[in-house]
Protein backbone atom coordinates (compact mmCIF):
# COMPACT_ATOMS: atom_id res chain seq x y z
CA UNK A 1 0.00 0.00 0.00
CA UNK A 2 1.43 3.37 -1.03
CA UNK A 3 0.86 6.72 0.57
CA UNK A 4 0.61 9.97 -1.41
CA UNK A 5 1.08 9.90 -5.17
CA UNK A 6 1.29 6.52 -6.81
CA UNK A 7 3.66 6.13 -9.78
CA UNK A 8 1.09 3.87 -11.53
CA UNK A 9 -1.84 6.26 -11.06
CA UNK A 10 -1.33 8.00 -14.43
CA UNK A 11 -1.36 4.68 -16.28
CA UNK A 12 -4.56 3.60 -14.48
CA UNK A 13 -6.14 6.99 -15.23
CA UNK A 14 -5.24 6.71 -18.94
CA UNK A 15 -6.85 3.27 -19.19
CA UNK A 16 -9.95 4.54 -17.37
CA UNK A 17 -10.18 7.56 -19.69
CA UNK A 18 -10.05 5.29 -22.74
CA UNK A 19 -12.73 3.02 -21.28
CA UNK A 20 -10.45 -0.01 -21.39
CA UNK A 21 -9.81 -0.42 -17.66
CA UNK A 22 -10.02 -4.03 -16.72
CA UNK A 23 -9.81 -5.54 -20.23
CA UNK A 24 -6.62 -3.91 -21.55
CA UNK A 25 -4.83 -3.58 -18.20
CA UNK A 26 -1.93 -5.98 -17.51
CA UNK A 27 -2.39 -8.41 -14.62
CA UNK A 28 0.26 -6.74 -12.44
CA UNK A 29 -1.47 -3.32 -12.89
CA UNK A 30 -4.82 -4.83 -11.85
CA UNK A 31 -3.15 -6.42 -8.83
CA UNK A 32 -1.51 -3.08 -7.99
CA UNK A 33 -4.84 -1.23 -8.26
CA UNK A 34 -6.40 -3.75 -5.89
CA UNK A 35 -3.68 -3.20 -3.28
CA UNK A 36 -3.02 0.56 -3.74
CA UNK A 37 -5.53 2.79 -1.97
CA UNK A 38 -5.03 5.73 -4.35
CA UNK A 39 -5.49 3.64 -7.50
CA UNK A 40 -8.43 1.71 -6.02
CA UNK A 41 -10.25 4.95 -5.16
CA UNK A 42 -9.52 6.34 -8.62
CA UNK A 43 -11.00 3.23 -10.26
CA UNK A 44 -14.02 3.16 -7.93
CA UNK A 45 -14.86 6.85 -8.34
CA UNK A 46 -14.31 6.90 -12.10
CA UNK A 47 -16.49 3.81 -12.68
CA UNK A 48 -19.21 5.20 -10.38
CA UNK A 49 -19.28 8.53 -12.23
CA UNK A 50 -19.32 6.76 -15.59
CA UNK A 51 -22.29 4.59 -14.50
CA UNK A 52 -24.15 7.66 -13.19
CA UNK A 53 -23.50 9.54 -16.43
CA UNK A 54 -24.75 6.60 -18.50
CA UNK A 55 -27.91 6.34 -16.39
CA UNK A 56 -28.57 10.09 -16.59
CA UNK A 57 -27.99 10.16 -20.35
CA UNK A 58 -30.41 7.28 -20.85
CA UNK A 59 -33.06 9.00 -18.72
CA UNK A 60 -32.80 12.40 -20.41
CA UNK A 61 -34.94 12.66 -23.55
CA UNK A 62 -33.13 14.19 -26.48
CA UNK A 63 -35.01 17.00 -28.15
CA UNK A 64 -34.98 17.23 -31.89
CA UNK A 65 -32.64 19.93 -33.25
CA UNK A 66 -35.48 21.17 -35.43
CA UNK A 67 -37.60 21.89 -32.37
CA UNK A 68 -34.73 23.70 -30.70
CA UNK A 69 -34.21 25.83 -33.83
CA UNK A 70 -37.94 26.55 -34.08
CA UNK A 71 -38.09 27.64 -30.42
CA UNK A 72 -35.08 29.91 -30.89
CA UNK A 73 -36.66 31.51 -33.96
CA UNK A 74 -39.95 31.90 -32.10
CA UNK A 75 -38.23 33.65 -29.17
CA UNK A 76 -36.24 35.88 -31.51
CA UNK A 77 -39.38 36.88 -33.42
CA UNK A 78 -41.33 37.61 -30.22
CA UNK A 79 -38.47 39.73 -28.90
CA UNK A 80 -38.40 41.71 -32.15
CA UNK A 81 -42.17 42.24 -32.06
CA UNK A 82 -41.96 43.40 -28.46
CA UNK A 83 -39.18 45.86 -29.30
CA UNK A 84 -41.23 47.28 -32.18
CA UNK A 85 -44.54 47.55 -30.33
CA UNK A 86 -43.11 49.24 -27.24
CA UNK A 87 -42.87 52.70 -28.93
CA UNK A 88 -46.27 52.17 -30.58
CA UNK A 89 -47.88 51.65 -27.19
CA UNK A 90 -46.32 54.89 -25.97
CA UNK A 91 -47.63 56.71 -29.04
CA UNK A 92 -51.11 55.30 -28.51
CA UNK A 93 -51.13 56.39 -24.87
CA UNK A 94 -49.93 59.86 -25.89
CA UNK A 95 -52.64 60.11 -28.58
CA UNK A 96 -55.29 58.99 -26.10
CA UNK A 97 -54.21 61.61 -23.57
CA UNK A 98 -54.22 64.32 -26.26
CA UNK A 99 -57.75 63.31 -27.30
CA UNK A 100 -58.92 63.43 -23.70
CA UNK A 101 -57.34 66.87 -23.23
CA UNK A 102 -58.97 68.17 -26.42
CA UNK A 103 -62.35 66.77 -25.39
CA UNK A 104 -62.10 68.37 -21.95
CA UNK A 105 -61.01 71.68 -23.47
CA UNK A 106 -63.81 71.62 -26.03
CA UNK A 107 -66.38 70.74 -23.39
CA UNK A 108 -65.16 73.47 -21.07
CA UNK A 109 -65.22 76.10 -23.80
CA UNK A 110 -68.69 75.23 -25.05
CA UNK A 111 -70.49 74.42 -21.79
CA UNK A 112 -72.80 77.43 -21.78
CA UNK A 113 -73.71 77.09 -25.43
CA UNK A 114 -74.30 73.35 -25.15
CA UNK A 115 -76.40 73.71 -22.01
CA UNK A 116 -78.72 76.20 -23.72
CA UNK A 117 -78.86 73.92 -26.78
CA UNK A 118 -79.68 70.89 -24.64
CA UNK A 119 -82.34 72.89 -22.79
CA UNK A 120 -83.97 73.75 -26.11
CA UNK A 121 -83.90 70.11 -27.20
CA UNK A 122 -85.34 68.99 -23.87
CA UNK A 123 -88.18 71.49 -24.29
CA UNK A 124 -88.93 69.99 -27.71
CA UNK A 125 -88.82 66.43 -26.39
CA UNK A 126 -91.03 67.11 -23.38
CA UNK A 127 -94.65 66.05 -23.93
CA UNK A 128 -97.02 68.99 -23.39
CA UNK A 129 -99.59 67.11 -21.28
CA UNK A 130 -97.19 65.85 -18.56
CA UNK A 131 -96.20 68.09 -15.69
CA UNK A 132 -92.44 67.64 -15.46
CA UNK A 133 -92.20 68.78 -11.86
CA UNK A 134 -94.11 65.68 -10.71
CA UNK A 135 -91.85 63.14 -12.43
CA UNK A 136 -88.40 64.76 -12.51
CA UNK A 137 -86.21 65.76 -9.58
CA UNK A 138 -86.32 69.47 -8.89
CA UNK A 139 -82.70 70.05 -9.89
CA UNK A 140 -83.29 68.61 -13.37
CA UNK A 141 -86.77 70.03 -13.99
CA UNK A 142 -85.65 73.62 -14.40
CA UNK A 143 -85.41 75.08 -17.86
CA UNK A 144 -81.74 76.06 -17.47
CA UNK A 145 -80.44 72.64 -16.39
CA UNK A 146 -80.53 69.65 -18.70
CA UNK A 147 -78.00 67.31 -17.13
CA UNK A 148 -80.26 64.35 -17.78
CA UNK A 149 -79.29 64.63 -21.46
CA UNK A 150 -75.69 65.79 -21.04
CA UNK A 151 -74.58 63.03 -18.67
CA UNK A 152 -75.67 60.11 -20.91
CA UNK A 153 -74.09 61.82 -23.93
CA UNK A 154 -70.76 62.19 -22.10
CA UNK A 155 -70.97 58.59 -20.86
CA UNK A 156 -71.60 57.37 -24.41
CA UNK A 157 -68.65 59.45 -25.67
CA UNK A 158 -66.37 57.97 -22.98
CA UNK A 159 -67.55 54.44 -23.79
CA UNK A 160 -66.97 54.89 -27.52
CA UNK A 161 -63.55 56.38 -26.83
CA UNK A 162 -62.62 53.38 -24.68
CA UNK A 163 -63.77 50.96 -27.37
CA UNK A 164 -61.79 52.84 -30.01
CA UNK A 165 -58.61 52.75 -27.89
CA UNK A 166 -59.11 49.05 -27.19
CA UNK A 167 -59.56 48.23 -30.87
CA UNK A 168 -56.56 50.34 -31.84
CA UNK A 169 -54.28 48.65 -29.30
CA UNK A 170 -55.48 45.04 -29.62
CA UNK A 171 -52.82 42.53 -30.65
CA UNK A 172 -55.11 40.54 -32.92
CA UNK A 173 -54.80 42.93 -35.83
Amino acid sequence: MTLGLCPNEKEVADLLACGQWPQAAPAELRAHAASCRSCAELVLITLAFRAARTTAAAAAPLVSPGILWWRAQFRRRNAAIERVTRPLLGAQIFAFLVCIAVAIGFTASHVTQSLSWIAEISQLLRPPSIDVAKFWPSSLAGSGSALWVLVPLLAMLALLGGVAVYLASSEEQ
